[in-house]
């Protein structure tokens, strides 16, 4: 047997934030996602529970949302208090760099949008042409107001892997709003 028992799906990812309500603002409002819920502080100002359970310094203080990104979706949101706390976001090519893709029906719509509103959208929409195993693939980068990266991407069906493999990437056939 190989891989966790029971095993059924990828619940949420997570990323931490400078600003818990301008992340909530952000993602509810200009990108679409529905607030779930809030919670915090979550804190153990006296025991380890914070360092035993969560990695983080024993007397941090968090503060949390869970999102909606869609149909199956979920993005938890972090804004912590802690000694020592690193403020820097790692860029995508450090250890621990990182970003979010967004499915989208047309990326350069998408990226036209943020931009209107005031986002900063990396370089232009690209459509992958190397014969690649996801040549077709149209996709963007951009910038959420604190500086971490989402990437807008319309991958269309019938991608190159998919005649070496039965796997298949979700897609969505619906808009989420």
């Amino acid at each position: 047997m190989t891989g966790i028992p029971g095993a059924r799906a990828v619940h949420h990812v997570a990323y931490t934030v400078p600003d818990l309500e301008e992340a909530v603002a952000f993602f509810t409002g200009l990108l679409g996602a529905e607030l779930v819920y809030r919670t915090g502080p979550v804190q153990d100002p006296d025991g380890d529970w914070m360092e035993r359970q969560l990695g983080v310094h024993p007397r941090a203080v968090a503060h949390i949302a869970m999102l909606r990104l869609g149909p199956v979706g979920n993005l938890e949101l972090f804004q912590y208090e802690a000694p020592g706390q690193r403020r820097e976001l790692p860029r995508n090519s450090d250890w621990g760099g990182h970003h979010l893709a967004i499915a989208v029906a047309d990326v350069d719509a998408a990226a036209e949008y943020l931009r209107a509103n005031g986002v900063e959208v990396l370089g232009e929409p690209e459509t992958v042409a190397d014969g690649g195993p996801i040549d077709g693939d149209r996709w963007v980068y951009f910038r959420a107001p604190w500086g971490l990266q989402l990437e807008l991407i319309d991958l269309p069906p019938g991608l190159p892997y998919e005649r070496r493999t039965s796997a298949r990437l979700y897609r969505p056939d619906t808009d989420w709003s």
